[in-house]
């Protein structure tokens, strides 16, 4: 035990070695929970049609709603019913929300939000995910799959594929939280089912499918009207993001030569107040599609010219030829694979 404290204080940092009782005692409470669901003693809920779960095993954001964003769209494609569920992240309120394109963003919530504006599935979000899919069912009885945005860990939800995405974080130190970064022991959360790993950085650090993230040849208005992004090059810019990695969309608009003369990095699911903008009056301003929401929809908005840049997010084939493998069965009456309720 001393020596693995030891190399634990040698590699990993000495406030994680600090932590390491408190992780020990999550990663117990974890197996736990995960036990009593396997047993049957904390039951699961399923609803009749397959539901793919999008998630993290790493906390904070990694790319899960471009994906759900591109999976939508996927099985739109293909001629599916599809909806999606969230919790809502830091919206106001927690009561069961069907999001539509004039709900406020207080009361949705900004990734659900743009997930119903890029897409125009059927979005609802509740406390609980279960509350999510029943709802969601009951308003659109012809839905043949349901997407779940975040909720690997869920498991009251019964779901059929699990996803797990990772960035280029990979698992960080390896232990879980507080002492490090993982909600769940990994590799063992991939040994118990997980169907599909996507990574979306430039380094992944294990194997599972790649993904391509780029900004997009061209940034919208509030009044949506494009303007191309080649064609901001030479022009004095400020950039401003609220979410997980504000430094990788900085980097990708300095990357496609655009000038930035300030950066404005704010917590992931800001909300924007007027004065967070009020220095920036007269200049270009470049933010996320997920910051639009919010920034588009405020009242008392500064003078200045406000462009989203939207992430063109495409994972690799073969990512989408895997997931349609699991899916093909799963959509005629079979029973969930991931249901929990049986050893």
């Amino acid at each position: 035990m001393k020596q693995i404290l030891l190399k634990a204080w040698l590699g990993r940092g000495w406030l994680a070695c600090l932590l390491w009782p408190l992780a020990q005692a999550h990663g117990l409470a974890l197996r736990l929970r995960w036990a009593l669901y396997r047993k049957g003693l904390l039951a699961s809920e399923g609803f009749g049609v397959p539901v793919i779960v999008v998630g993290n095993v790493v906390a904070g954001g990694g790319g899960k709603t471009p994906l759900v964003l591109a999976l939508v769209k996927h099985l739109q494609a293909q001629g599916l019913s599809v909806g999606v569920v969230s919790r809502g992240y830091a919206r106001a309120g927690h009561s069961t929300l069907e999001v539509g394109l004039q709900t406020p963003i207080y009361q949705s919530g900004d990734e659900p939000a743009l997930i119903k504006r890029a897409t125009d599935a059927p979005v609802f979000v509740a406390a609980q995910r279960t509350q999510a899919v029943r709802a969601l069912l009951a308003a659109y009885p012809a839905t043949r799959l349901v997407l779940c945005d975040d909720g690997l860990q869920h498991y009251a939800l019964r779901r059929d594929v699990e996803i797990a995405v990772f960035d280029d974080r990979g698992v960080g130190n390896g232990w879980l939280m507080p002492a490090g970064p993982l909600r769940e022991p990994w590799p063992e959360r991939q040994r118990r089912g997980l169907d599909l790993v996507l990574h979306t950085g430039q380094q992944p650090a294990f194997e599972g499918f790649s993904s391509r993230r780029a900004l997009a040849d061209q940034a919208i208005g509030a009044d949506g009207r494009t303007v191309a992004l080649g064609s901001l090059q030479g022009q004095r810019l400020v950039a401003l993001a609220g979410i997980a990695s504000p430094d990788a969309f900085f980097d990708m608009l300095r990357a496609r030569g655009l000038t930035l003369d300030q950066t404005l990095a704010f917590p992931d699911h800001h909300n924007f107040e007027s004065d967070d903008l009020a220095a920036l009056a007269g200049q270009t301003v470049l933010c996320t599609e997920k910051d639009a929401v919010k920034l588009f929809s405020m009242h008392g908005l500064p003078s200045l010219r406000l462009l989203a840049v939207p992430l063109a997010f495409a994972p690799e084939p073969a990512f989408f030829a895997a997931l349609d493998a699991r899916l093909a069965p799963l959509l005629s009456p079979l029973p969930s694979r991931h249901g929990h309720q049986t050893t």
